[in-house]
């Protein structure tokens, strides 16, 4: 090329690569950028328009793993540059022409939760064509949407809109709903997984299975509980969020809490999200906003009720920002209390209650605000869904949540083929942003579905029969359960299946003879890489630009 590229993933340089390929007849390519997790898929199809074998590429890091980990030591990072290039080269010269393995699809899809996420996802995919079972653990589809009146940004109620999923879910035969049941067991591989329903009756526990070809996986949310004392909690009149939302909803007339009439309100946010290390560290995000427009419907009950919003900071992003302006217009007074520095509050002997707060608007002056009703804004806490992670194997992420592949380029796949995640089991979001997410899944799933074959990255583990000694140790390391043993020339061996294998590896440590080999990451390929990375690098002179 002429000129170093500016980005080698933009659409110029990567035609600039394919040219060079065809050009030279070059039959390897390693590019040096960031991380394979943003653009293995971009560079691979590189090498395939470039009618290279797209498991001949490498994807060398030299963003996250030097520039930005050594952005003081420019000639220290070039040598590490070079070094990690040489290793990149030395592992591609050693690659083997693999193809993708092709299995055959099941077009059905087993979704896993029967909220707003759930119901939409259900819908879409028999719109495509794609029949759908899907399994809700409680009695009643819904979740938390279906306990809720008005919602914002519109006011459109919550209840109504399940009521209506529900009845266009009752008009689709291709959709069979099971509710007061859970998922209970999974075989089989991508594609074509068999999994274990079990539904829970009064005359007992029944089981069956069926064959799906996709998971879609979106079982909601728990709302944070505090503990005893937390921010008055346990006071009467000291309530959290939902509980809150409920009361709103049920009143017709003056707003009253246990027979009393409630002529002041403190919100009080950030409880139990942006907590201390060991706590709760994110922000849920939709808490604010939530706020915000169950104020509104206050306002529309009595205008004459006093409401003070203390909060650390202020999310409401996008349009939701409309709302917070017509709550400070509509009479709503705002504090900003510091991190470090939280509310309290206290049972006055008058019966009310003292809420006391160091605003930072007001030249930090301590007030102590008399109310009636304490509201703790609440967030999106992970629901317990241990027995789930164990069957699907399903990982999570630092806050508890389900972890996706990549947040932007693959936000509803996970690391297990054909389990997607949609919703707030995902991480805290709106009702908007948890429907978003279920069509996502839908389109995935589709995608995966409709064609009636799927694709999987061959760089799996593989065994050699005549290596084996069929000690076993494998079959313990895999997490994915995907070693079995077999008879090979009269005698156990081990034996990997490459549709469930996930190429990660932990089983080739375990074996003593050596008889395991990661395909993409052989022995041979990386005992060459690391002898390139520690080999002799001329000293750099001067950075490289």
């Amino acid at each position: 090329m002429s000129e170093a590229p500016v980005f080698a993933c933009s659409d110029g340089t990567q035609n600039d690569m394919i040219d060079d390929i065809k050009a030279k007849h070059l039959d390897g390519l390693v590019v040096a950028s960031c991380s394979p997790k943003l653009h293995q898929v971009t560079f691979r199809n590189v090498a395939k328009r470039a009618d290279m074998n797209q498991y001949a590429y490498t994807q060398v890091n030299v963003r996250e793993q030097d520039s930005w980990a050594h952005p003081h030591d420019h000639m220290g990072a070039t040598e590490k540059a070079i070094g990690l290039v040489r290793a990149g080269v030395a592992k591609s010269r050693l690659s083997d022409p693999l193809e993708a393995l092709v299995v055959q699809t099941e077009p059905r899809t087993l979704i896993i939760g029967g909220g707003i996420a759930g119901l939409r996802a259900a819908i879409g995919l028999a719109d495509v064509g794609i029949e759908v079972v899907l399994v809700e653990r409680e009695d009643e589809l819904g979740g938390w949407v279906a306990t809720l009146g008005a919602t914002f940004p519109h006011d459109v109620s919550g209840k109504e809109e399940i009521a209506g999923l529900v009845a266009q879910i009752k008009t689709r035969r291709d959709i069979t709903v099971y509710t007061r049941a859970e998922l209970t067991g999974k075989s089989g591989s991508f594609g074509n997984y068999d999994v274990q329903i079990t539904l829970h009756r009064t005359d007992g526990d029944k089981l069956f299975e069926v064959r799906v070809g996709s998971i879609i996986v979106a079982t909601g949310f728990d709302s944070y509980q505090p503990d005893d004392g937390e921010f008055g909690f346990g006071i009467d009149g000291v309530v959290t969020l939902p509980d809150f939302k409920k009361l709103v909803d049920s009143s017709t007339g003056a707003l009253s809490y246990n027979g009393r009439k409630v002529r002041s309100i403190a919100y009080i946010y950030c409880v139990g999200s942006r907590q201390e290390a060991g706590g709760n560290e994110y922000c849920s995000k939709f808490c604010c906003t939530a706020t915000i427009h169950a104020s509104l419907q206050v306002g529309k009950l009595d205008p004459s009720i006093r409401q003070f919003h203390l909060y650390r900071d202020i999310r409401a992003y996008g349009s939701y920002e409309l709302l917070y302006n017509d709550s400070r217009d509509g009479g709503s007074t705002y504090m900003k209390y510091a991190g470090d520095d939280a509310p309290s509050v206290a049972k006055m002997p008058s019966g009310g209650l003292a809420v006391t707060v160091t605003d930072l608007l007001t030249d930090r002056r301590e007030l102590t605000l008399p109310v009636d009703l304490v509201v703790l804004v609440t967030g999106m806490v992970p629901r317990e869904s241990k027995s789930l992670v164990d069957v699907l194997k399903l990982p999570l992420g630092t806050d508890g949540f389900f972890n996706e592949i990549h947040p932007k380029l693959r936000p509803v796949e996970t690391v297990v083929d054909g389990v997607l995640i949609a919703g707030c089991c995902q991480s805290p979001r709106t009702v908007g942003e948890s429907v978003a997410a279920g069509l996502a899944a839908v389109a995935q799933s589709a995608a995966l579905l409709k064609k009636g074959f799927a694709e999987l990255d061959p760089l799996v583990a593989r065994i050699d029969p005549d290596k084996c000694t069929g000690s076993g140790e494998c079959l313990t390391s895999c997490p994915y359960e995907c070693i079995t043993t077999i008879e090979w020339d009269g005698r156990k061996v081990a034996m990997v299946d490459p549709a469930t294998c996930k190429g990660c590896g932990g089983c080739v440590p375990a074996c003593g003879q050596d008889a395991i080999d990661l395909l993409g990451y052989t022995d041979a390929q990386m005992r060459s890489a690391i002898e390139e990375l520690i080999g002799t690098v001329e000293p750099v002179k001067e950075p490289v630009a």
